[in-house]
């Protein structure tokens, strides 16, 4: 195994498991894949790929406050995000990465 450090300064992962239909609820049909797409988008749209990546993930074990996404190396939990929340989710994400600090004021 070869350890490394993360190749991105912040790495937003959204959860967009399925459950089937008619068991516990889930971010994707809470519409975890919308909001992975359009902050996707964003961040190209703004020329932050070399900077953040977003990806996303499996099931983080929330999915009553879903849509849910999980900020690192932050450690920042975000849940019932809706799409009106990404500008200022993406706004602070690149202060932090222009400053050198990270969500919480902290040198990084």
């Amino acid at each position: 195994m070869i350890r490394n450090d993360l190749p991105y300064q912040k790495m937003v992962l959204v959860c967009t498991h399925e459950r089937e239909p008619h068991k516990r609820v889930c971010c994707r049909r809470n519409g975890g894949d919308a909001l992975r797409e359009k902050l996707k988008s964003m961040v190209k749209a703004r020329g932050l790929k070399p900077c953040i990546r977003v990806s996303a993930s499996g099931c983080l074990d929330k999915c009553e406050e879903g849509p849910n996404l999980l900020i690192l190396p932050d450690n920042i939990w975000c849940s019932h995000v809706e799409e009106e929340d990404l500008e200022a989710i993406l706004t602070a994400l690149e202060a932090d990465i222009n400053t050198g600090n990270d969500e919480t004021g902290r040198a990084v």
